[in-house]
């Protein structure tokens, strides 16, 4: 014979404030376990929706990114040639050839520098992003010392509003539009014309070409040619490849840290939850004595001492992702280490972060339940009413 549900979740409602109290400290390490996969999660979202499969980027052999990267105009020369690039509305290959530098500029809030990527674009460059969309002001002419700057800059960083100048490359330039990229890397990143912005920098090569592949399952086979062409020496990469790549130095060590601090907090919690269940087997021996005398066995004694403690741990779960998922609402920035430059980007709370949660939360309230819920079970009706 086996003890109702409503057996345990009576008890966990009558020791309100143990109850509460325990289910704050498995909701405490949940809400640290899920904030710091949201933020591992929401850091490799924003760079790999930064990339596209469609499209393919090239770098110099062994480059960790585009800002040590150096492809030389005879190479580039040779990738423009693939019969494999697609072409635009005009007939125009989609193809850019791109300059990536790193400038130091002051914070809106502190005045303290970071570092920001400049890109320098060519006409193709929109095209094959075209999550890129210009949000206010107007997009730089060719050949100017004009910029457009990405919201997260411009709402960060003094000189990156519509209207103000920035001084690098021993010039000055002029913000003329502001650019939305959505949750993409591209949004923390100045554009100008690559022309202008190469002889500032006096940088003779490109930094990086991207293209638009004419069917994306011919990227093996072009890969293949380009890697076995004596004259390049090159990594030929897709899009999203590059920039998963990006983000994994980054993610793994959050994913580290927040495991870590998890452990080191579960600890603490799963204590508070031994705790609690000892002292609910205490005041409750003479309980345990007349169930038993009833009929129920010990097996179900268990059953209903450990079902309160997972109970407790999937309160403190659901309580704790509940907290977690307002942290969606906050934007933070860090630096790319693969990039050392500034980055924006929001927590990301997935289907795959929230049932690991649940599940921790529960592998908690066990391991915390198991040795009372046992304790419970192995008293002796006798032993049991004599202590009643």
């Amino acid at each position: 014979m086996s003890i109702p549900i409503l057996y345990s979740l009576r008890n966990l409602s009558t020791r309100r404030l143990t109850t509460f109290l325990t289910a704050s400290g498995m909701a405490l390490v949940v809400f640290v376990f899920a904030s710091i996969l949201m933020l591992s999660a929401g850091l490799e979202k924003t760079l790999i929706e930064t990339g596209s499969d469609d499209n393919v980027i090239i770098t110099r052999k062994a480059a960790n990114s585009e800002v040590q990267s150096g492809v030389e105009r005879s190479q580039a020369a040779i990738i423009e040639s693939l019969p494999d690039i697609a072409t635009g509305s005009q007939g125009e290959a989609l193809l850019a050839k791109e300059l990536v530098v790193l400038i130091s500029l002051p914070k809106r809030d502190s005045d303290k520098p970071a570092n920001v990527v400049i890109r320098g674009i060519q006409s193709a460059s929109l095209q094959l992003r075209p999550q890129v969309v210009l949000r206010e002001g107007r997009m730089p002419r060719a050949g100017s010392a004009e910029i457009m700057a990405g919201s997260s800059i411009a709402a960060r960083f003094k000189g990156g509003g519509i209207g103000e100048t920035l001084r690098f490359g021993m010039r000055d330039w002029t913000v003329v539009g502001i650019f939305d990229a959505g949750a993409t890397g591209f949004s923390s990143e100045i554009w100008g014309d690559a022309t202008q912005l190469m002889q500032a920098f006096r940088r003779p090569v490109y930094s990086s070409l991207t293209f638009r592949l004419r069917d994306s399952a011919e990227f093996p086979e072009v890969k293949a040619r380009l890697d076995a062409d004596p004259r390049l020496t090159v990594d030929v990469r897709r899009e999203t490849r590059y920039y998963r790549d990006q983000s994994e130095v980054m993610a793994k060590f959050l994913r580290i840290l927040g495991l870590s601090l998890t452990v080191i907090f579960s600890i603490g919690a799963i204590i508070g939850a031994m705790i609690t269940m000892y002292a609910a087997v205490a005041n409750r021996v003479g309980e345990i004595g007349t169930l038993r005398a009833l009929g129920f066995q010990s097996s179900s004694v268990l059953a209903a001492f450990l079902l309160e403690s997972l109970l407790l741990g999937l309160i403190g779960g659901i309580t704790g992702l509940i907290c977690a998922s307002f942290m969606q609402l906050i934007t933070i920035s860090t630096m790319n280490w693969q990039t050392f430059s500034e980055l924006a980007f929001s927590f990301t709370l997935t289907f795959d972060i929230a049932w690991k949660s649940l599940l921790f939360s529960i592998i908690m309230g066990f391991i915390g339940g198991v040795i009372p819920a046992i304790r419970a079970s192995r008293l002796k009706i006798v032993d049991a009413l004599r202590e009643h």
